[in-house]
């Protein structure tokens, strides 16, 4: 007897059911075709900013005979300048505390996870749009008007400009703590106060305090700026000199600035470590201070807190960080009573801004205005994304081929992070003349400082598991990187992506004021001719702009989380 195996045929009981295809969400597919069309805006938003490199080089005459004028490049006098740099580090110091005061209460409403009800949550990311949206440097022509000139317009204006991003970043570290403390805590009948300080503070005080030094370097290089609508410190020295010609002057000082920037750029990356608890160096201030003091062990006392080296180290760092916020406040010398005054000209002030109107210019020319600075923002965008891929990929520690290599690249990054935007624009409107041009190119720079630190962090945090299979099974570091490094970082990027181009809107705006090309430029002529009215106008423009921007940003980080 012979037995014939039949194949199942289709349709037959015993044969194995098709696998499921999976279906692409539709809003997963809106969201993909969203990010090709900025994509392709950006790519045309670059052809018409019209960046020629063969033009550059042949106007490089210009900056020749321009940099022959200025001659030798001087500075202030040494008990002047030191005097002006303490000044700007102490305004923006205490512009950013003031931010982070006030961001911790903000974030607390605007966190999806710890807001008292949806109504809350939104009124308070509003208001954190609202605060990003609204340039620091129309903040400080405000607070010029209604405050005596000195530092306190310019300590107000970085404060509240910073609150909306740092409040932001503080809500996002907020939304992504273990919930397990803060409910167990609830659950024992705890307050929401006890919630706060023991289930989440503890959580998300890291992610702060890196937030906070980062936007202080940030408040930094926007703090030159400021000097163009009277707010002192080294910017309005740098103006002053540039108005009057005063080329060799002003260039000195742009370089103290750029100094003065890389300096705080490597101080923050020092206290950061020691604040975030990471392996001491043993170098540091407090360190060698505890050293000439004696202190080089443990010495426990008879109290029930030993005082060890560490906690030695950390009190000296304490002790030296109240020394420098008490000597903000006196070189800052804000008159106090400013306060009580300042509610008289407040309706004054309000009835100069309001109501908003386009002036002595038509609609189409502001709005084409505004589509060139959107323009100059997409570009640049663009350009910095494809440059930090490259730089901010080799600056990673798992994808770097060495150590030096990686440091390297670190290195690149910081310089470029401390050069503000403003200088480099200045620069290269010698090279390229005014225009969108330098604008584009300052941004792009500037935000590769930026976007490719950002980027090198993100993948030195993907899981190591993918990377460790493709090595095991042989392939090269390329395909490692392509294989496992880059598509975790993926979701990163673009989240970085849409931040970078939430900062480079504001920025192409106030690189206006220095010929950038965009709506900056009736920006400043409004502040400047007291048409207050057509800066409210302005302000709104950058608003929707800002708000359309966050709008996209949060859609995809929930499409594609």
């Amino acid at each position: 007897m012979t037995l014939t195996l039949e194949r199942p045929q289709a349709g037959h009981a015993d044969a194995p059911a098709p696998a499921p295809q999976r279906r692409a969400h539709p809003e997963k597919i809106a969201a993909g075709l969203t990010l090709v069309a900025l994509v392709a805006a950006s790519v045309l938003s670059l052809i018409s900013v019209d960046i020629s490199l063969p033009q550059m080089v042949a106007s490089w005459s210009n900056a020749t005979r321009f940099f022959a004028r200025v001659g030798v490049i001087s500075f202030p006098a040494p008990g002047e300048l030191l005097y002006l740099t303490a000044l700007t580090v102490g305004l923006v110091l205490l512009g950013t505390l003031f931010a982070a005061f006030f961001s911790v209460p903000l974030s607390w409403l605007a966190a999806a996870n710890t807001s008292p009800g949806r109504g809350w949550m939104a009124v308070a990311r509003f208001l954190g749009v609202l605060a990003r949206a609204v340039p620091d440097v129309v903040l400080a022509m405000v607070f010029v008007l209604m405050f005596s000139l000195g530092t306190l317009p310019g300590i107000l204006a970085i404060g509240i400009h910073s609150i909306g991003m740092i409040s932001k970043m503080f809500a996002d570290a907020i939304e992504q703590i273990d919930e397990g403390p803060r409910l167990a805590i609830r659950a024992a009948g705890g307050t929401r106060m006890q919630e706060f300080f023991s289930g989440v503070l503890p959580q998300v005080l890291p992610s702060w305090v890196a937030t906070v030094l980062h936007r202080n370097d940030i408040n930094l290089r926007g703090s030159v700026i400021l000097g163009y609508v009277g707010v002192a410190g080294l910017g309005l020295e740098m103006s002053y000199a540039f108005k009057s010609l005063n080329y060799s002057l002003g260039l000195g000082i742009a370089l103290v600035i750029f100094a003065l920037c890389v300096v705080m750029e490597i101080v923050s990356s020092a206290v950061r470590t020691v604040m975030l608890g990471l392996a001491p160096t043993r170098h540091g201030i407090g360190d060698r201070l505890l050293r000439r003091l004696g202190v080089t062990g443990q010495k426990a006392d008879a109290s029930h807190h030993p005082w060890t080296y560490a906690r030695l180290r950390n009190a000296v760092w304490g002790l030296l960080a109240a020394f420098i916020v008490i000597g903000s406040l006196w070189i800052c010398d804000i008159k106090w009573g400013d306060f009580l005054t300042v509610w008289s000209y407040l309706p004054e002030t309000a009835a100069k801004f309001w109501p908003p109107s386009f002036g002595s210019y038509d609609a189409p020319v502001m709005l084409a205005a505004m589509g060139e600075t959107i323009a100059i923002a997409l570009a640049a965008t663009i350009l910095t994304i494809v440059a930090s891929i490259v730089i901010g990929s080799l600056a990673a520690r798992n994808v770097a081929p060495s150590r030096r290599v990686r440091a390297g690249f670190r290195l690149v990054l910081v310089t470029i992070r401390g050069i503000p935007e403003i200088i480099l624009a200045i620069v290269l409107i010698v090279v390229t003349g005014l225009g969108t041009q330098a604008g584009t190119i300052a941004l792009a720079i500037g935000g590769v400082g930026l976007l490719g630190k950002l980027l090198a962090d993100s993948l030195e945090e993907v899981r190591p598991g993918p990377e460790q299979a493709l090595r095991a099974a042989g392939a090269t570091r390329l395909q490692v990187y392509a294989g496992a490094t880059a598509p975790q970082g993926m979701k990163a990027l673009i989240g970085h992506s849409f931040y970078m181009l939430d900062t480079n809107t504001r920025a192409a705006t106030i690189l206006g004021l220095v010929g950038g090309g965009g709506v900056g430029y009736y920006l400043l002529n409004a502040g400047q001719g007291s048409r207050y009215d057509l800066v409210t106008t302005i302000v709104l423009m950058i608003l929707v702009t800002v708000v359309a921007v966050e709008g996209l940003a949060m859609w995809m980080r929930r499409v594609f989380r």
